[in-house]
């Protein structure tokens, strides 16, 4: 019922840019969805936080990405995007996209490919 579904990604060289969309529905308050964010898992390596952002804007970023990665979103329609700059080959990963509402629930998408590669 509820569907977390990413997209954008791709192969980019270091350097390059790519922006990641995930759309949310199914929800049955759409506001009910307190924060919303990114995270990735890398080859041989655990899942890691990327970024999120809450409803009311506050986000927080893994080190590994400030400054390069902005994330935003569209509470309305429980979209929330992944703008990724100055790529580099560590930034290869699956990229998932994670909600979590007011309730506790947590929602995940099935990834997209992201990788950087010259």
């Amino acid at each position: 019922q509820v569907q977390l579904v990413e997209s954008g990604g791709g192969l980019v060289q270091p350097g390059g840019s790519l922006t990641l969309t995930c759309e949310g529905s199914g929800f049955g308050n759409i506001f009910s969805i307190n924060v919303m964010g990114w995270y990735r898992q890398a080859p041989g390596k655990q899942r890691e936080l990327v970024a999120t952002r809450s409803s009311g804007g506050s986000t927080d970023y893994a080190d590994s990405v400030k400054g390069r990665f902005t994330i935003s979103r569209d509470n309305a329609r429980a979209t929330v995007y992944l703008q990724m700059n100055s790529l580099k080959p560590e930034d290869t990963a699956v990229y998932y996209c994670n909600a979590n509402d007011r309730r506790g629930r947590t929602y995940w998408g099935q990834g997209t490919q992201v990788t950087v590669s010259s």
